[in-house]
């Protein structure tokens, strides 16, 4: 199997053959020095991921509490992802009131190092590993907690007994035993997370909203994203739905590179058409009638002020040649290459989308697609 790092590489080299060959040369982005930044992201996922072993060894072994157990069992049958920190704020067993500060003090942590604000709240949470296991989690099973990989490719997941014993829970297939799993609430995550690029973006002046031409012209022309799809999300069974989300770049109405990241939270697994009838492109906010798209799927360790400062530091570098230059490149050699064997995982791109670009656009790897039309968005 190629790696996203490797299949990244070759991307690049594509698209500035493809360039050439087309007449037209652009400007090589030149890559930041890359151990710095892979070090540190590997060791914020290493640091995320030891913050969830600690609390899935503690609440597995809090399960021996049978009031307690019997609470776990009740929240997780009922929906899909139970909040860990409200279901120990509500425990009135002491198996799970003996876990409320330990949890709380996780969920700080944990979004400390993912670059959020204090502010984002819980993010641990717990769901039944598989629907399959419904049947077995009967009211005297002991099951295990297992820590979603935060690799996708992963063989196996780490899980904890009663005990608080370690076991290997092999990925490649969902296990007879019931077990839970201890994971992160990456849609809240996800939503915090892309509000701190948004502000960096802002911060930056990559990512300025100019009045003047939509006012104009009572309104402003955009592209709609009226059908998506991609074959691979990056997503194993362990991890659920995916988180994704897009980078819209260009040159804004200053000549400034611009960015600004759109949320596609339908987006849940791949091989599934959605027609979101989305906005994807205000045109009003760019120079060029040029854009380009990444597309990203969200996991565990993103730490999305480390993921913006990598992004605007490298498009910083970029200025404007008086013609359209692909600042996809840019955003992909802006980030580390653990990043794309890790998180975030890179799914697609699209370059030169246009303001008149209509109907099917298959993406630059080949993973995905999307149909597009013009839509002008009248002012009220």
């Amino acid at each position: 199997m190629v790696s996203r790092s490797s299949k990244r590489r070759g991307l690049l080299v594509g698209v500035m053959l493809s360039a050439a060959v087309g007449g037209t040369v652009q400007p090589a982005i030149a890559a930041p020095p890359r151990d710095a930044g892979d070090q540190a992201a590997l060791s914020r996922t290493s640091a995320v991921g030891a913050a969830e072993q600690e609390i899935a060894r503690t609440l597995s072994v809090s399960l021996r509490d049978p009031r307690w157990r019997a609470q776990v069992r009740a929240a997780a049958l009922g929906i899909e992802d139970v909040d860990l920190q409200a279901l120990t704020a509500g425990a009135t067993a002491a198996g799970g009131r003996d876990l409320r500060s330990s949890v709380a003090a996780a969920d700080r942590r944990i979004a400390g190092l993912k670059g959020l604000p204090a502010s984002t709240g819980s993010l641990l949470r717990v769901r039944l590993g598989a629907p399959s296991m419904r049947s077995g989690l009967t009211a005297g099973a002991m099951p295990w907690i297992a820590v979603a990989a935060t690799a996708d490719d992963a063989r196996s997941l780490t899980a904890y007994d009663s005990q608080g014993r370690a076991h290997a829970v092999d990925t490649a297939r969902v296990p007879d035993r019931p077990l839970y799993v201890l994971d992160i609430d990456v849609t809240k995550a996800h939503r915090a997370g892309l509000r701190v690029l948004q502000h960096a973006f802002v911060d930056k002046g990559l990512a300025s909203r100019p009045k003047t031409a939509a006012a104009a012209n009572g309104g402003w022309w955009a592209t709609k994203v009226t059908a998506v799809e991609v074959n691979d999300d990056e997503e194993p069974w362990f991890k659920g739905a995916a988180e994704m989300f897009s980078l819209v770049t260009g040159f804004g109405q200053d000549g400034a590179a611009r960015v600004d990241s759109v949320d596609m939270p339908y987006l849940d697994y791949d091989g599934t058409v959605y027609y979101p009838n989305q906005i994807l492109v205000n045109w009003s906010d760019y120079k060029y009638d040029l854009a380009d798209v990444v597309m990203m799927e969200d996991d565990d360790g993103t730490n999305y002020r480390a993921l913006a400062e990598a992004i605007t530091t490298a498009l910083l570098t970029v200025t404007d040649q008086g013609t359209y230059i692909p600042l996809v490149n840019a955003v992909l050699s802006a980030i580390p290459d653990s990043w794309f064997t890790d998180d975030p995982d890179y799914v697609e791109s699209w370059y030169t989308l246009a303001q008149n670009s209509t109907g099917r656009l298959n993406g630059a790897s080949g993973n995905g697609w999307m149909t597009v039309e013009p839509y002008f968005v009248s002012e009220l």
